[in-house]
């Protein structure tokens, strides 16, 4: 019979180790402990929760392992901007037009179905890939061979609301942070006179969850997002009237004495600490965000470019901000989300294609295809977009049939499309495939979660060690879901 090894701690008064397996224990120990301060240096330790400093809550942060991106840009197109008009090309539709949809429901969201419909704009093949899109996105086409396709995206609600909180926040009820507040508390950020989270509202107004977009939820508040456009300042930030310049930083080193001292006084109140952070930011940004704002200083070639001399204002207004993100991004600012839409408004102020779809998307396309297209060949141009990733979202698609007596098209979760690009994303590919008429995710059906997942991936953070304690649970962006889409990686 076998001699068993042996094992210092399995009887009684052996529970102390010899010369020999403590030294050897020892060596193994050093190891792990050099072994540990390697990947630490080179940022492919796994870290736990966030160590953050009240007194400097945006003070950059190490990832859990290497991030391929740095900051994050998202479009984000309220209302449910159609996929059956934009990236996912149906030829099986085209065929139908006009015909019932075979044992299809015969009322969806907002009423009985009508028949099937074509796409209202012809598609065409794009780039190296040749990759079919319609003439809606005509500019955006042109990116095709730097971006990836996600088709099979699938949601949670099909009321606008709750589904942008589903895309924003990974869950359709009100009160969960937002993805820019979870990588601002995870990340912070690289620039500290600018907020670390900035969302960007349309020209026309907010989407339809609007705060809750960029809202912090349970998280401390100093990671909300700071909601700001060109043609809507940060409120408050300006000098009042009357109070001049030296008077204002007078007041202001009275105000940092007077914290100062009773912070000293009460060195463990991080909820003070957090307060007098936030002050300091906004004196910070009295000079810098009116700086960041100023348009003025840019080419004529690069305004033209976005279309922000376009005799139509709202798409102006929208190139401007266009031009905003970019330069929030160029100066470091980790997350920036850029909306394209406002809120419910039968169609007329955002992509919610009930009764005059094409009407509206003439308008929409417009608006948002020739600025968008520009960001992302601008970023690109300037080298931004090696560590930055570029993200174009809405919160669900619509149906392949017309409502019954409209010419548009009503909600739907089941499959609808995102593209992603930049920093980490294979160019060039489309993953997922909707059935024949777009109508169902079929093959690699993804969720919402899997997207968050992957943004998350792409800056260096694990979704499922990301997490902050709240009411007794371990609460994440991605729920108890989400899987990284490798398929689209770099």
């Amino acid at each position: 019979m076998p001699r068993l090894p042996h094992n210092p701690l399995s009887h009684a008064g052996r529970g102390l180790l010899n010369r020999r397996d403590f030294l050897g224990q020892t060596s193994t120990g050093l190891s792990a402990v050099a072994l540990a301060s390697l990947l630490a240096d080179d940022r492919l330790l796994a870290a736990g929760a966030p160590q953050i400093d009240p007194a400097h809550p945006h003070a950059p942060r190490l990832p859990h392992y290497a991030a391929k991106a740095k900051n994050v840009l998202v479009i984000f197109c309220a209302g449910a901007c159609s996929q059956l008009e934009t990236w996912d090309y149906k030829p099986g539709l085209i065929k139908q037009d006009g015909k019932p949809l075979a044992g299809g429901p015969p009322v969806t969201f907002q009423g009985p179905s009508g028949n099937l419909a074509r796409p209202q704009y012809e598609f065409r093949p794009y780039g190296e890939c040749g990759k079919m899109v319609s003439d809606l996105v005509k500019h955006q086409a042109e990116l095709v061979d730097d971006i990836a396709f996600v088709h099979t995206l699938t949601s949670k609600s099909n009321t606008h609301g709750p589904a942008e909180n589903f895309l924003s926040t990974g869950f359709v009820l009100d009160g969960f942070p937002s993805i820019g507040a979870w990588v601002t508390y995870a990340l912070g950020t690289e620039n500290q006179d600018l907020p670390a989270f900035v969302a960007i509202p349309d020209p026309r107004g907010v989407p339809q969850a609007s705060v809750n977009n960029w809202g912090p939820g349970f998280l401390p508040a100093v990671f909300q997002g700071t909601p700001f456009n060109t043609s809507q300042p940060i409120r408050n930030l300006v000098r009042p009237e009357g109070v001049t310049a030296e008077g204002d930083d007078a007041a202001r080193s009275l105000l940092k004495m007077i914290n100062d001292e009773h912070l000293g006084r009460h060195p463990g109140d991080s909820n003070l600490a957090a307060r007098i952070a936030s002050y300091e930011l906004a004196a910070r940004m009295q000079l810098s965000v009116p700086e960041i704002n100023d348009l003025s200083t840019e080419p004529a070639h690069i305004v033209s470019m976005y279309g922000a001399d376009s005799k139509n204002e709202t798409k102006a207004s929208f190139a401007r901000n266009c031009i905003l993100a970019r330069r929030l991004i160029e100066s470091g600012v980790r997350f920036v989300q850029l909306f394209n839409g406002a809120y419910a408004s039968g169609g007329e102020l955002n992509w919610d294609g009930h009764s005059k779809l094409r009407k509206q998307y003439d308008v929409h396309g417009e608006i948002l295809d020739q600025p968008a297209a520009a960001l992302f060949k601008d970023l690109k141009q300037r080298g931004l977009l090696e560590d930055t990733l570029v993200v174009w979202c809405t919160e669900f698609g619509r149906m392949p049939m017309f409502q019954k007596g409209a010419q548009g098209r009503d909600h739907n979760p089941q499959g609808f499309t995102a593209w992603l690009g930049g920093a980490g994303i294979k160019p060039g590919v489309s993953h997922g495939v909707t059935d024949e008429l777009g109508f169902k995710a079929v093959e690699n059906v993804l969720s919402v979660h899997d997207l968050n997942a992957t943004i998350l991936h792409l800056l260096g953070l694990d979704h499922e060690q990301l997490t902050f304690r709240h009411n007794g649970l371990d609460r994440r962006l991605t729920d108890v879901h989400g899987h990284v889409i490798h398929e689209i990686l770099a």
